[in-house]
C-alpha cells in the first residue's frame, strides 16, 4: 500500500528528509507589521531572527486554513497513494491538527490525523519514523504504532535567553513566569504533551547550557537527538562540544543534526535560545 506523509513547517523536517520520503509539509503563516508571510517561503529564518529585535510589535502566528491541508491530501491521493497519514504539532498549542482533521472529512477513511503533542523535531522525528515505517512496507496499523511508540520516548528540553517573547506571547505557564520574572534568570523547561514545564533556573547563560546537558544527559541512551537552537549556531556548537566531551558521548547516536528552528517557534522563544528534542533508545 502506497502511503502519503503529510506534517507542518513547525515540525522542522530537514530538507534532505522532506526530499527523500516526499513529505508534503504544509507551510504555517507568520504575520510581522500587520503582513503576512509563509513559514520557510516569503521569510527565511536568518532574516527573521535578524529582524526579530528590532520589531515595533510581536510577531504573531497564524494556522494554515483547511484548504491548505486539503490540497495536499487531494495531491497525494491523485498521485496513486492509497491512504495518507497526516502528523502534527501540539494541539494544545495550536489548531494546525484541529485544522487537519476538517480536511480529513472530504476524504473519508482516507485520511489519519496524528497530533504529536510536541514541537520542532519532538514533533518532527516522529514524522521521520513514520516516513521510515512506510517505506519498509508496513501497514496502516504497524506505522501508527510505530508513531506512538516513538511519542512515548520523545523529550524536547530548552534553555531561554529570555522570557520576553514567551511573557507576550501569553503561553507561558505561571510557574514559568515566577522563575522567568527573577531578575537575570534564564529558566530551563521542558516540553511535555504540549505543555511548558520549568525544570531549573539559572543566572547566566553558561549555566543554563550547563543545566539542559545536565538534563539530556540524564536521559540514558539516546536513539536519535537533534540540537535546536534559534539563531544561536555558536551556543548550539558549543553545546555539541560539550555532549561529546562528556561521559555520555557513547549513548548518543552517531548523527546529530543542528537545527535552526522555524520563525514560528522563534516567535515565541526569541533569539538565542537553545535546546534538543531526543528519543530515548
Amino acid at each position: 500500500m502506497k502511503i502519503g506523509i503529510v506534517t507542518d513547517s513547525p515540525s522542522d523536517i530537514p530538507a534532505d528528509i522532506v526530499e527523500r520520503y516526499r513529505i508534503e509539509v504544509v507551510p504555517a503563516i507568520l504575520v510581522i507589521e500587520g503582513k503576512e508571510y509563509v513559514d520557510g517561503v516569503d521569510i527565511s529564518r536568518e532574516e527573521f531572527y535578524r529582524r526579530l529585535p528590532g520589531m515595533r510589535r510581536p510577531p504573531t502566528t497564524a494556522a494554515p486554513s483547511p484548504t491548505d491541508f486539503t490540497v495536499r491530501y487531494q495531491k497525494l491521493l491523485s498521485d496513486g497513494c492509497e491512504h495518507i497519514i497526516s502528523i502534527h504539532i501540539a494541539e494544545k498549542l495550536t489548531s494546525i491538527p484541529n485544522f487537519a482533521r476538517h480536511a480529513a472529512r472530504e476524504f473519508p477513511e482516507k485520511v489519519t490525523v496524528v497530533e504529536s503533542g510536541s514541537l520542532t523535531l519532538g514533533s518532527g522525528f516522529q514524522v521521520l519514523a513514520a516516513a521510515e515505517a512506510s517505506e519498509q512496507g508496513l501497514e496502516i496499523s504497524a506505522i501508527l504504532e510505530v508513531i506512538r511508540s516513538t511519542r512515548e520516548r520523545i523529550r524536547v528540553g530548552a534553555a531561554l535567553d529570555t522570557m520576553d517573547y514567551l511573557r507576550r506571547s501569553g503561553r507561558v505557564p505561571a510557574a514559568v513566569t515566577a522563575i522567568g520574572g527573577m531578575l537575570s534568570i534564564k529558566p530551563v523547561v521542558e516540553l511535555c504533551e504540549g505543555v511548558v514545564k520549568p525544570l531549573s533556573a539559572a543566572r547566566t547563560t553558561r549555566h543554563a547550557t550547563e543545566a539542559l546537558l545536565n538534563f539530556l544527559l540524564s536521559l540514558g541512551p539516546l536513539e536519535r537527538l537533534a540540537i535546536l537552537h534559534t539563531s544561536a549556531e555558536g551556543r548550539a556548537q558549543e553545546f555539541l562540544e560539550m555532549l561529546m566531551t562528556s561521559e555520555a558521548r557513547n549513548r548518543v547516536p552517531r548523527e546529530i543534526r543542528i537545527v535552526n528552528v522555524t520563525s514560528l517557534i522563534g516567535t515565541h522563544i526569541g533569539p538565542n535560545g537553545l535546546g534538543f528534542a531526543a528519543v530515548k533508545a
